[in-house]
């Protein structure tokens, strides 16, 4: 008796598996993300509550004087905002307009396909860091795309345009007055003589000896007296 081949053995395995309906011709689809519910929806109705329209309408505003028309302008409310922002190209061209020399981002591709829309968000968020943006004031690449936290985007872009203003380096276009200048350092230097004073200064933590006096004490190896009227 000859031994099966290879070939016969995967197709004999193949036939086990459709018997037992392990095996669907038919594709298989994914289920939609359903709305959320309890506590997940109180949550996502804070947030939601954090947004501010008239954040977006200056942050609209400062984009398109930052980027030009081209970019075109958002339908007015949170949706048409996280649209308008949401493959990441807009917000790689505003990034990449604050800088004279080099390019924050290399490559600004468009793209319909969600890892690559998701993969520019990366990048501004990238490039805003490095541009001088706090970690603190970042949002998550999930809160654009999927629409989670978009007052977290506004702090972002806040945030941001506060640094374009404060750097005053003449890449920033627009009104000034819409953002507000980040504190800055002021750093001061002595010199070896001013140092060498400061230390003989005796600082109001450590007390003060003003008025004090040895008025109404003893002398070493006096007895206290104690006089009885």
């Amino acid at each position: 008796m000859k031994k099966p081949t290879r070939r016969q053995k995967q197709q004999s395995c193949f036939d086990w598996r459709k018997r037992l309906h392990l095996v669907t011709e038919k594709p298989v689809k994914m289920a939609n993300k359903g709305p959320s519910y309890g506590l997940s929806r109180e949550v996502q109705s804070k947030i939601d509550k954090k947004y501010d329209p008239e954040l977006e309408e200056r942050l609209v505003q400062w984009i398109i004087a930052q980027c030009g028309d081209s970019v075109g302008k958002p339908q007015p409310g949170k949706q048409g905002f996280q649209q308008w922002l949401k493959d990441g190209c807009i917000l790689c061209e505003l990034i990449n307009s604050l800088c004279k020399d080099s390019k924050l981002v290399k490559k600004i591709q468009s793209s319909t396909m969600a890892f690559k829309q998701m993969e520019q968000i990366s990048q501004f968020l990238g490039a805003a860091e490095r541009y001088g943006v706090t970690k603190s004031d970042m949002f998550q690449t999930v809160d654009l795309w999927e629409g989670k936290d978009l007052a977290a985007v506004q702090m972002t872009l806040l945030s941001l345009g506060s640094l374009a203003v404060t750097k005053d380096d003449g890449c920033y276009r627009g009104d000034p007055s819409w953002f507000h200048k980040k504190s800055q350092e002021n750093k001061r230097e002595f010199t070896e003589e001013q140092l060498k004073e400061g230390q003989k200064v005796i600082g109001l933590q450590m007390g003060t000896n003003k008025g004090a006096s040895q008025a109404g004490t003893t002398g070493y190896g006096r007895p206290r007296q104690i006089l009885n009227n």
